[in-house]
């Protein structure tokens, strides 16, 4: 079995890669019928020289190999006809600026795996970037905080080496006695949730959150059970709300009386209740005023959440009033961080971690059979054709939806 480590060649530049030089030991270790060859790249967080070292081929040539690895969606002018293919295609959702990239999977006869769909027999996702996606996403939070009073500046994240590098700088600052909300306990929470835990940030229960004032910056941590509430007044849960979410209703709102700064780091399900509206933004009580929407659904359950932002220009503002966007800067206004690519500002960890669930979990399906049905679940197209778990997607692809 032949792996290709392909060229990111999506712009804006993304410098993650699926196996680091150290996760392609491992495979070679593990598996020594397997090899591996790396694609150059003038940007790729890890350098030429990085895998040459480790052993591993670096070559423009990836057509003997069987099975392409990629992060980002492959241009289509890329794409290698009758290759396996592995990345993000981000067509699940049947986002329509990539319907032409589907089109042209299905008509070079691509098998196309798409790491999103990567999962155990119980559905569970076995590789993903969450976790950066809240390390850099909490920490940009306190940066667009800083920028929107004036009062202190933080580097920006892709200018440090790692998750350490983060926390000492927001150790750094001195911060007044804001009080952070985070949701979400997932892969994203639990990022997000390291950065606070590393800058020392005391965490507070709800009770004392919803009623108390502080002298000192705290955090609160809630899911989907605190935000949302079954409309018929029965008692929910968190498996409740995922199985029935149009039995639910959002009770967020007493969260937002008494929140400055708010780190969006849950799943929003389709059917599901808004955390907040528009309308709700423009209530007199309503105090947040910094929104990291790691999440980042536009125009969707956080109100303010008009466009994802980028990592050039990561904060914008939102005004309540009029709906529109703003300068973050004025006083009445939501700064707002959606940033829909946290993981690449963190290169070097984030595939590194990535890698290192893709050796574990992706890797051995390819030598014992596929024992688990993992590649079998996530193989979206074959042939030319959509697989029957995705042939729902048919229609999409057609440009009929």
């Amino acid at each position: 079995m032949k792996f290709g480590v392909i060229r990111e060649r999506k712009t804006p530049p993304d410098q993650r890669a699926v196996l680091s030089p150290g996760a392609c030991q491992k495979v070679r270790s593990q598996f020594p019928e397997a090899e591996i060859r790396v694609e150059p790249s003038p940007i790729r967080v890890f350098k030429d020289e990085e895998y040459q070292k480790a052993g591993i081929a670096v070559s423009e040539d990836m057509a003997g190999c069987d099975v392409l690895l990629g992060v980002k969606e492959v241009p289509i002018e890329a794409l290698v006809a009758g290759k396996k293919y592995f990345f993000f295609s981000h067509t699940i959702k049947k986002q329509p600026y990539n319907r032409k990239l589907l089109r042209a999977i299905l008509d070079k006869g691509i098998e196309l795996y798409d790491h999103e769909v990567l999962t155990d027999p119980k559905g569970v996702r076995l590789v993903a970037f969450g976790r950066y996606a809240g390390i850099v996403g909490a920490y940009n939070g306190f940066r667009a905080y800083g920028l929107k009073y004036g009062t202190f500046n933080l580097p920006r994240a892709q200018s440090l080496p790692d998750k350490l590098a983060l926390i000492e700088e927001l150790k750094k600052v001195k911060l007044p006695p804001v009080k952070v909300l985070l949701t979400g306990r997932g892969r994203v929470g639990s990022g997000a949730r390291e950065i606070l835990d590393g800058m020392g940030m005391r965490q507070v229960t709800v009770a004392e959150y919803l009623e108390q004032e502080f002298r000192e910056p705290v955090f609160c941590q809630i899911d989907a059970s605190f935000y949302n509430r079954r409309k018929d007044g029965v008692r929910g849960n968190k498996a409740d709300f995922i199985a029935n979410p149009g039995q639910y209703q959002s009770n967020f709102y007493r969260f937002a009386r008494t929140t400055d700064l708010y780190i969006a780091g849950h799943f929003y399900g389709q059917g599901a209740p808004y955390l907040f509206t528009r309308q709700d933004a423009k209530r007199p009580d309503f105090r947040i005023r910094v929104v990291a929407d790691v999440s980042c659904d536009i125009d969707g359950p956080v109100a303010c959440t008009l466009r994802s932002s980028t990592i050039a220009e990561p904060v914008y503002g939102y005004d309540p009033q009029t709906e529109s966007e703003t300068d973050f800067r004025k006083p009445d206004a939501i700064a707002v961080m959606a940033v829909d690519n946290l993981p690449a500002e963190l290169p070097r960890d984030a595939s590194e971690g990535f890698g290192s669930a893709f050796v574990k979990h992706i890797i051995p399906a390819f030598f014992n059979g596929d024992a688990d049905g993992i590649l079998e679940r996530a193989r979206m197209t074959r042939g030319g054709k959509l697989t029957k778990r995705y042939a729902h997607l048919q229609a999409y692809a057609d440009g009929l939806e």
